[in-house]
């Protein structure tokens, strides 16, 4: 696995390292020891998976509130989606800063967002799955999101949005 760590200090896309021959290939994609080498939460207690139908489908921008910030290990598993992380820690020298990957079937790029991220996507195609290891149970009291338009962040987002819940529509604004 290759760690390459984003302009958002703790965030890393992760490279799957390939080992192929006529069959296919093999490769890891986790390793406790190697995120434990780069200090990253190895911790992963809970999984989930968001199936998407369409493209252009807007999930985000999600985070938990304090004492619940969850750490997360993200990859697409079908389709491809354009990641995308805010950093909402106020003493980061990257506070209010974004940064986006694209994650696809085809690419296997992972990214791994730490505490005090918030985080959304929007799929690039049709039938898109996106699978989460989570490093802190999810508490919905806890559940928060900013809007993924807010010119504070100034977002550029690939597509034009074709679906996207209420909840996401309505978060507010940074103060």
């Amino acid at each position: 696995m290759i760690f390459r760590e984003t302009l958002l200090s703790g965030a890393f896309v992760i490279e799957p390292s390939l080992i192929e021959d006529e069959r296919g290939f093999f490769t890891r994609t986790f390793d406790q020891h190697a995120f434990e080498e780069r200090n990253l939460n190895p911790c992963i207690v809970q999984c989930n998976i968001s199936f998407n139908k369409k493209a252009g489908t807007l999930r985000g921008m999600h985070y938990q509130a304090a004492p619940h910030e969850e750490t997360k290990l993200v990859r697409c598993t079908m389709g491809a989606v354009y990641d995308v992380i805010i950093d909402l820690r106020p003493d980061s020298l990257t506070f209010k800063q974004w940064f986006a990957v694209e994650l696809s079937a085809l690419n296997r790029f992972m990214l791994y967002i730490p505490k005090g991220f918030a985080h959304g996507f929007q799929t690039l195609l049709d039938g898109t799955e996106v699978f989460y290891q989570m490093g802190t149970f999810y508490q919905p009291e806890a559940a928060r999101g900013v809007c993924w338009d807010d010119e504070a962040f100034q977002i550029e987002w690939p597509l034009p949005i074709t679906l996207m819940s209420d909840n996401d529509r309505n978060y507010a604004r940074l103060q």
